[in-house]
């Protein structure tokens, strides 16, 4: 037994670990890059860098069978590694100690950088003018929310991961008086309107939103500035047997989504039918249990927070004679309720708001003369960006370079006295 783990702690030590580590990161980072240009760059991440072990890659249209260590699997040896060594190889004297000190600030570099992949989170908030939330909203997750009113001014909801329904089968969930069988998934979708007059097949099903819309399965979306709009088709089933099929979309509740595709309409058809058109989109999707109400919808994975913000104005302004965009600008009031707090924020480029453990940047913002001209209310998105892990990599590269520069010192000093 003592042999085996003198074994292990050899390996663990050795140098030659380490250069074969880094030679894997080498490998999984410039593939992991390749493949972003067939895969895009979050599902690239969550295939190279995300995983314990690579089966396959997609790159320059083919895929390509091979086998490889992760992003988790390398960081995780090498921190190991790299802390094996710490204890075991080198000694605290006054001569190593910038060893000691580079060291250290390469683990916390590891350490602080496996903490913000676990735990850092990032939602958007969008605002029209005098609009208040309470909440942000996932771009990349969703969840599948059940709502029901527990009394005049309050409601009880009970969310269901997107996850589960892309998995498919059946979904049982304890606080809910049905079940939820997850029939058809589309990652993304389109959807399209069941004009009346119109040679229109049969609807997805014989309820709410799928009477007046029709959502076709769409390619996945890779770019950056595009995104993926889930729908499913399921079926709810109570104690008294099924409730029938509905078709629940992310197309129906995201507020980033619908006043394009409510543009879209008003240039084909007009304002006025485009208006009526959306309001069939949002109509809420009811079904009624044991003589209570439950709404339910497919939406953004929510962050709420335990305040809210209200868009008081928001400030587009270009360059004069131009259109080159001069100034973001968000007014915005900061309330809550906890702590009694009520003051007004001004955020802006380089300027985000921190508050309670989250960063508000300005992201992106519909004001100014473009959306008078377009006849919008003028609206700003804000990104939140949750990160406990934030000041690691700042403590961990000053702690390398502190380390060096005490090593080099001490071999300066060391060699000026020798020549002297």
């Amino acid at each position: 037994m003592r042999t085996l783990i003198d074994r292990l702690i050899k390996i663990l030590t050795s140098l030659r670990l380490t250069v074969v580590l880094l030679a894997f990161a080498i490998v999984i980072v410039f593939i992991g890059t390749l493949a972003q240009v067939d895969e895009g760059l979050y599902n690239a991440q969550a295939k190279y860098f995300r995983q314990w072990i690579v089966f396959g890659a997609d790159l320059f249209g083919h895929r390509i069978p091979l086998i490889l260590p992760g992003g988790y699997l390398i960081g995780t040896v090498l921190l190991a590694n790299l802390l094996a060594a710490h204890i075991y190889r080198f000694q605290l004297s006054v001569k190593k100690l910038g060893i000691q000190i580079a060291h250290s600030g390469v683990i916390l570099l590891l350490v602080g950088q496996l903490a913000t992949d676990m735990l850092a989170r990032e939602s958007q908030v969008r605002l029209t003018e005098g609009e208040t939330k309470s909440y942000g909203e996932s771009a990349q997750n969703f969840e599948f929310a059940v709502m029901d009113p527990t009394g005049p001014n309050t409601m009880r909801v009970v969310t269901i991961p997107g996850k589960l329904l892309a998995r498919g089968g059946e979904i049982l969930e304890p606080q809910l008086p049905f079940t939820i069988l997850v029939k058809q998934y589309w990652k993304n979708s389109e959807p399209s309107f069941r004009a009346p007059m119109v040679t229109n097949g049969p609807p997805l099903a014989p309820n709410g939103v799928a009477l007046h819309f029709d959502f076709q399965p769409a390619e996945e979306a890779k770019s950056m500035d595009d995104r993926n709009v889930p729908t499913a088709l399921i079926e709810l089933d109570g104690p008294n047997g099924s409730l029938g099929d509905w078709v629940v979309s992310d197309w129906t509740t995201d507020d980033n989504l619908i006043p394009d595709l409510q543009q879209s309409y008003a240039q084909q058809i007009g304002p006025e039918m485009a208006r009526s058109i959306i309001g069939d989109l949002k109509t809420p999707q009811t079904v009624a249990v044991g003589g209570t109400n439950y709404t339910f919808e497919l939406r953004p994975l929510r962050l709420n927070f335990p305040f809210s913000l209200t868009l008081l104005k928001a400030t587009h302004t270009v360059y004069e004679g131009t259109d080159i965009p001069k100034d973001f600008r968000s007014l915005v009031r900061l309330r809550n309720p906890q702590t009694g707090e009520d003051r007004q924020v001004q955020v802006y480029m380089n300027a985000p708001l921190r508050y309670d453990g989250l960063t508000f940047y300005q992201y992106q913002m519909d004001a100014g003369e473009a959306a008078a001209q377009a006849g919008h209310t003028p609206s700003s998105v804000l990104q939140v960006v949750h990160n406990p892990g934030w000041l690691t990599p700042y403590v961990g590269c000053a702690m390398v370079g502190l380390g060096l520069l005490i090593q080099f010192s001490f071999h300066l000093i060391g060699f000026i006295t020798k020549r002297k």
